[in-house]
């Protein structure tokens, strides 16, 4: 079977199911001690496919990295079967501080050049709260502005830009909604992130209605816990999504062995 375009720019190989989702990890906190040929061998032997670098781990795959180690990193996933989903930074553009968002939004600009060098997928990026004393619409819109910068930035390199649904105020969908309206433009994707938040403002099947044309990427928690894992699974095989669902758990002392678990979980899940 052939490889698939993902929503959100990721090339991927099909999954071991026929129609089934694709399987990852978010080095966060899973693998943070990992480096990165750590990552492939555990997940080429659990059957995971993919992976999420998140910034400040052991794969030290940052954008201070010379261009010949980024030309490392690149080989190693190409040489591999597992795809370099993403890069997963903590920046964001909610700050009442303008230096503070241009900031923020310069560095993601260095994210992508380093996504496009070493061969990544996107590069995620996040809402992280709303300030106090500052109007929440103006908030929201300067999130979205600047995501808009960056999302045309990235459509440059062939880098697509994810914004993660994250943060104790902007988790809630209403919110991410009125971002997307300022965001706005073709290479800018949603994040979905299995919060509690999900749940709330209308429930699950309202709130992905409002984000299923943008969704490019997904992060899970664990499996086990009261998150409505079926339903879930069940409208993204009903938009035929093609993105990766990336694992973002607890380490563990037998890393592996849970992994095979969670890919047996996650498979029943779908069933």
């Amino acid at each position: 079977m052939g490889a698939s375009r993902e929503a959100g720019g990721q090339t991927a190989a099909s999954g071991p199911k026929p129609g089934g989702l694709l399987l990852g990890t978010v080095t966060y906190n899973l693998a943070r001690t990992w480096d990165i040929d750590t990552i492939i061998k555990n997940c080429k032997e659990t059957g995971f496919q993919g992976v999420e670098l998140r910034t400040t781990h052991a794969h030290g795959v940052e954008i201070s990295l010379p261009a010949e180690k980024r030309q490392e990193v690149q080989k190693k996933f190409a040489d591999s079967p597992i795809k370099l989903v993403g890069l997963g930074t903590t920046c964001e553009y909610h700050a009442a501080d303008p230096a503070v968002v241009k900031k923020n939004i310069e560095e993601t600009k260095a994210w992508v050049k380093l996504a496009k060098e070493v061969g990544a997928g996107g590069v995620k990026v996040r809402p992280n709260g709303l300030p106090a004393g500052v109007p929440e619409d103006k908030t929201l819109e300067q999130i979205g502005t600047a995501l808009k910068e960056c999302a045309a930035f990235g459509a440059d390199y062939g880098i697509p830009i994810r914004l993660e649904v994250h943060g104790r105020d902007t988790a809630h969908f209403p919110r991410i909604k009125k971002i997307m309206q300022h965001a706005n433009h073709p290479n800018f994707w949603i994040c979905w992130n299995c919060n509690g938040e999900d749940l709330q403002d209308g429930g699950i099947k309202t709130n992905f209605e409002m984000v299923k044309n943008r969704l490019g990427l997904v992060h899970l928690k664990d499996l086990y816990d009261d998150y409505p894992w079926r339903e879930f699974f069940k409208m993204l095989r009903g938009i035929d999504y093609k993105g990766f669902c990336l694992a973002e758990i607890a380490e563990s002392s037998d890393p592996v062995r849970l992994m095979k678990y969670y890919r047996a979980l996650f498979e029943a899940q779908q069933v």
